[in-house]
């Protein structure tokens, strides 16, 4: 089954935009970002980062949660296990992504068959710190801190399943933030950003993102073209060392930074104040 745009399944069984009640890029009419939102059931399984369940906004205790101005249910992400902790009633794992760390509690069957290890409160064999899992399950908060509700979780064999999970989430939060691709690399949506597409505009000649910079400030495209064009290792440049390159005061340049943030132009490395370019 096919995406759209150049996007299909794997073997991986995640899914999360396919198959169990996603959405099909090729199928939803349009390209802004709004479009076919409505359609979409909460129910739908969400692909997502750690960082996004935890920046998940809901707007009262008993509203749905949502990611990207989309209410979202049930949800899926991939992350390493950092620890495990064995309760009468439940199983907590906390898992980390590179994006953040979330706690996962899997609750108890007490007539579960002891094949599994549950019966006996142990965790599966197979799930074991320091390896990498994968999660289904339900964005849940109780004394204003959050968690996951694990319906499955289950280790993660094949580790180019990790890369595959991250794109696929990426491209999920691509198509509700910018509209689906368009097939043959037409102009809309994102199709402009994947595509590499050109405009010129502030003489930008990266395609991803020459459409962006007519929606941020002169201070962030200031920023962006210094990510862009100064020196830096892998670990990209520290606010910092942008300020005093182009003689911005820190706190504006810490604004422009958010604005790029916001844009998904640029992404956090080390810490909250050290940036790289995001390069399509």
């Amino acid at each position: 089954m096919d995406y759209g745009g150049g996007y299909s399944t794997t073997s991986y069984g995640a899914q999360g935009g396919m198959g169990g009640g996603g959405f099909m890029g090729g199928s939803q009419g349009g390209s802004q970002p709004n479009a076919g939102r409505s359609s979409l059931s909460k129910d739908t399984l969400r692909p997502c980062t750690i960082k996004q369940v935890l920046d998940a906004s809901q707007p009262h205790p008993d509203a749905d949660f949502k990611i990207d101005d989309i209410e979202v249910q049930q949800l899926t992400f991939v992350g390493q296990i950092r620890n495990i902790s064995t309760q009468t009633t439940n199983i907590t794992y906390k898992l980390d992504d590179g994006t953040g760390t979330v706690e996962v509690k899997q609750w108890i069957d007490a007539e579960a068959t002891t094949s599994l290890g549950v019966g006996d409160n142990k965790p599966p064999t197979q799930l074991v710190e320091g390896e990498w899992a994968r999660v289904w399950g339900r964005l849940k908060a109780f004394n204003n801190r959050r968690h996951v509700g694990a319906h499955v979780i289950r280790p993660v064999a094949d580790k180019m399943e990790i890369t595959y999970h991250l794109l696929e989430a990426t491209y999920v939060h691509l198509y509700f933030m910018r509209g689906p691709l368009e097939p043959g690399g037409g102009k809309g949506g994102a199709a402009g950003g994947m595509n590499g597409q050109m405009d010129g505009q502030d003489g930008d000649s990266m395609g991803g993102t020459s459409r962006q910079m007519g929606n941020v400030s002169a201070n962030a495209r200031r920023v962006f073209q210094c990510l862009k064009e100064l020196p830096q290792s892998n670990e990209g440049l520290h606010v910092q060392n942008i300020a005093a390159h182009i003689r911005m005061p820190v706190p504006e340049v810490v604004k422009a930074g958010d604005e790029l943030l916001e844009q998904s132009m640029i992404f956090t490395t080390v810490d909250d104040h050290t940036w790289a370019m995001l390069e399509f």
